[in-house]
């Protein structure tokens, strides 16, 4: 038991790099993938959807941080360690359920333009 203890000790701070790597990738393509499209749209007139684009891309990258942070919940060894990382996890998931919320919004009200 003491062999797999320390394996996961060793293991997971790398494998939490890596998701956190990982959301941060997505964020960061998303965000200039949007902006690619606001300049489309601002410049050439299209008529992109990139808030619902960037919307999808923050709330991926997001679940990415969120595994991370559930991961560190292994290698906590004190309750302050605890506090904090508890906050920081209600935080990501509530802007997950922000972005989900505008998305559903976003796009119920893009289907009663369509019906109208």
């Amino acid at each position: 038991m003491n062999i797999l203890h320390r394996a996961v000790e060793w293991a997971l701070p790398y494998v939490i790099s890596v998701l956190e790597i990982m959301g941060i990738i997505v964020v960061a393509r998303s965000g200039l993938a949007a902006f690619w499209q606001y300049l489309q749209n601002t410049f050439m007139k299209k008529h992109l959807d990139l808030q619902t684009n960037l919307a999808t891309g923050l709330a991926t990258g997001l679940e990415f941080k969120l595994a991370a942070e559930i991961l560190k919940t292994v290698l906590i060894h004190s309750l302050s360690e605890l506090y904090i990382l508890g906050a920081v996890i209600l935080l990501r998931a509530l802007m997950s359920v922000l972005i989900h919320f505008e998305m559903k919004s976003t796009r119920s009200g893009r289907r009663e333009e369509r019906h109208e």
